[in-house]
């Protein structure tokens, strides 16, 4: 069995410390890829350009999204690997700090998995990554994804 990548795309530096804590604490030992806005993400998952050669920048099993991105706003990035054939099934979990039931509805109309709000209290946001590792990376199965 492969081990599953994560492809965390977050630009706080502070909410990207906090959650590869929390995983580190929670013993999900899954390499963590990171990525800082929504037109880096969307370049790696698509391919494009530098990450063209998926030997050296593999597909992830799973994506946590934030929404406030810099470049291309999440929901954005969202909506592109919706309509893209080769991301059209990959796991994407809304990572967010965002309130707005706009959001909410806005990132399920486009086809998110999960929508998860960043819990402020500590203990909360470790329980809640904790849980989401469990789930997404041991339970759920999911189709492995292939370059066509």
């Amino acid at each position: 069995m492969l081990k599953k990548r994560i492809l965390l795309v977050e630009d706080n530096p502070d909410d990207e410390e906090l959650t590869l804590l929390a995983f580190e604490d929670c013993q999900i030992a899954n390499e963590v890829i990171v990525k800082r806005d929504g037109a880096e993400a969307l370049d790696y998952l698509l391919g494009q350009g530098i990450y063209s050669d998926r030997h050296l920048y593999p597909m992830p099993s799973l994506v946590l999204l934030d929404l406030k991105l810099p470049k291309v706003d999440g929901l954005e990035v969202l909506r592109r690997l919706r309509s893209e054939a080769r991301t059209k099934v990959l796991p994407i979990i809304i990572l967010t700090t965002s309130k707005e039931e706009q959001d909410l509805i806005k990132s399920y109309s486009l086809g998110c998995n999960s929508y998860i709000r960043k819990p402020v209290d500590f203990n909360q946001f470790m329980e809640a990554i904790r849980q989401l590792g469990v789930y997404w990376l041991l339970i759920n199965e999911t189709p492995q994804i292939r370059e066509l």
